[in-house]
Order: C-alpha cells, then structure tokens, then sequence
C-alpha cells in the first residue's frame, strides 16, 4: 500500500471523530516520527502548525488517548511524547483464536 493510500485509509477510519480531531491525527501521522513511531515534537510546537491553542492542542490530544487513536510514549523531563495506536495505524491486535485438535 502506498503512503498516499495509507493516508486516505487513515482519513477514513477516523470519519467518526471531529474534524479537529481528524487533524490532530492526520498531523501525527505526517510528522516525522522515530523507529518506534514516536513524534518527538512538544504539543506547543504541533498545536503551532495547525493553528491551535497549546490548551485546545492538549485536550483534544488527551481525548484521542482516551479513545485509543494516540498513545503515551515516553516522558522527557515534563514533555510527553506520543505516537500513533495501532488502532489508528489500522494494525489488528487480536490474534485469532485456533480451534484445539
């Protein structure tokens, strides 16, 4: 699948969110992110690129963590890193249950 498909994947999945939310996730999912998928961008620089208030940036982030769209990585100092769930990425995590012989 190319980028620009996983792209419009994303978008779809996420149609139940609001549109601020959608960008929230769209922006991470744009950003450039570590090995591990981890953008190391502070909320204040990110809510910067779509015009938001760090506060609004923080909350509307704080709710895609609650619905499993975002995770928590790992914390510097007081900066939180996140990263993008699997759920977001479109990853199964439930492996199928095999019938026992």
């Amino acid at each position: 699948m190319t980028e620009k498909n996983e792209y419009r994947a994303l978008l779809c999945r996420t149609s139940d969110l609001t549109p601020a939310q959608r960008l929230v996730i769209m922006l991470y999912a744009l950003s450039h992110s570590d090995r591990g998928g981890v953008v190391r961008e502070t909320g204040q620089a990110l809510a910067e690129q779509l015009g938001m208030t760090p506060t609004v940036f923080s909350r509307i982030r704080k709710q895609l963590v609650q619905a499993g769209w975002l995770e928590e990585s790992e914390k510097f100092a007081h900066i939180t890193y996140f990263r993008l769930s699997p759920q977001a990425l479109g990853e199964q995590t439930v492996v199928p249950m095999r019938r026992a012989i």
